[in-house]
């Protein structure tokens, strides 16, 4: 009987550290068998800040998923998010060097996308992606998989991520010193959308934005690829933060306030409903309307979104995204914000949690899971392209010790 291989994902974000591991189910899905979390305190706007602290999250993580799964982790697909990230479309173009008739190979494919990689990039800067979004033959555009056609010229529209190299640096150190070895660092939005979009979503133009805990990541697909993403440095947390400031309350007591009396829609709101609040040093609570409450939460979810129609606009998408809003991670659900969404940008707006992995998936089929189960959906998908294309590595699985890829740009981003 062949060894099912068995994958292992790592969120590390700014309020909980997720490990999923999953296992190749002979139906060709992916089924979870084994779930860990931890409170991460280590992080903020998705860099890391205390490699301690982090380092601490992720062992309690993995750990409590080893407990479950009764398997030992030793390396993991592992999420990279964070304003440090950036991104920009690029084209390469070679001459097809196929023996028969010219035709194109998988060899031409790969230099055209070596070609595009040729951007300059500060020293202080790496590559985490090159994503083929498309490509040219002899001047046709609009071609998917150009292997077998025949052609003079091939060129290919690619889409570059680059992250901050300490950041990469530290994030790999605090996942090493944890015990776990680095499969791949994927960036958080790629990995989240193969867990909420659909091919229609990518065809038709979307804008994905994951709302955490520190920061909003927003990935923009369109024609069926990635066209753009960005990190916003305002999440969940801001708003938390805000409702702490003005009631003068303690973290804990403020997000209790969000998620049960907050509203992205004061309008919505019974302007007498009065809540009893005790501020930091005070003994007797006093009254505070909920529709105030509301109106602090709609305050920053109004600037969050605001960002996120800039990210529209930057990526040349305003009126182009016929698949509208998708909005996942925790703070989106915060009541109202979808309607606000809508209201705000105009377009279509609907809250998805993660879907598409079998097996444990009670405890993750919420919005805030979509990361982690993106990134287990990511390594399935991703290991089955390696395999498919003959790079002979046969059957691997993260309990074998399997070095580390992190760089490796080309594995699995065929569009």
């Amino acid at each position: 009987m062949a060894e099912q291989t068995v994958l292992v994902a790592i969120d590390i974000g700014t309020t909980k550290v997720c490990v999923l591991i999953g296992e190749m189910a002979a139906r060709g899905g992916v089924d979870v068998i084994g779930i860990g979390q931890a409170a991460s305190d280590g992080l903020r706007k998705g860099v890391v800040i205390d490699i301690d602290r982090t380092v601490q999250s992720v062992m309690a993580a993995v750990e409590a998923a080893e407990r479950i799964s009764g398997l030992k982790v030793r390396s993991a697909f592992v999420g990279i998010s964070g304003s440090h990230i950036s991104s920009q479309n690029s084209r390469g173009m070679v001459a097809v060097s196929g023996s028969s008739r010219h035709d194109v190979d998988r060899g031409d494919t790969v230099r055209a996308i070596e070609a595009a990689r040729a951007v300059s990039i500060p020293n202080t800067r790496e590559i985490l992606h090159v994503v083929p979004r498309g490509y040219v033959v002899d001047g046709q555009e609009g071609v998917r998989d150009p292997i077998g056609m025949t052609a003079v010229r091939l060129e290919v529209e690619t889409h570059i991520v680059t992250a901050s190299s300490t950041s990469v640096q530290n994030l790999t150190k605090c996942v090493q010193r944890a015990g776990v070895e680095i499969d791949e660092l994927v960036l958080a939005p790629l990995a989240t959308a193969e867990a909420t979009l659909n091919d229609e979503d990518r065809e038709l133009g979307v804008c994905l934005a994951d709302i955490g805990g520190d920061t909003t990541d927003v990935a923009i697909f369109q024609d069926g690829s990635i066209s753009h993403c960005a990190t916003i440095p305002m999440g969940g947390r801001s708003v938390t933060a805000d409702l702490g400031i003005v009631l003068r309350v303690t973290p804990d007591v403020a997000e209790s306030v969000k998620f049960r009396y907050g509203s992205a829609m004061p309008m919505d709101v019974d302007p007498d409903e009065v809540l009893q609040v005790t501020s930091i040093g005070e003994e007797t609570s006093h009254g505070v309307t909920r529709r105030h409450i509301a109106e602090i939460v709609e305050s920053r979810v109004t600037e969050i979104l605001k960002f996120v129609g800039a990210e529209i606009e930057a990526a040349g998408a305003t009126n182009r995204l016929q698949a509208g809003l998708v909005l996942t991670g925790g703070g989106s659900l915060l009541d109202g914000v979808t309607r606000a969404a809508r209201d705000q940008l105009g377009m279509s707006a609907r809250v998805v949690g993660p879907r598409g992995l079998g097996g444990l998936t009670d405890q993750i089929a919420t919005p805030p899971y979509s990361a982690a189960s993106g990134l287990l959906l990511w390594g399935a998908h991703n290991w089955a392209s390696d395999d498919d294309r003959g790079n002979g590595h046969g059957p691997r699985t993260p309990f074998d010790g399997v070095s580390s890829r992190i760089g490796k740009i080309f594995k699995g981003l065929m569009p």
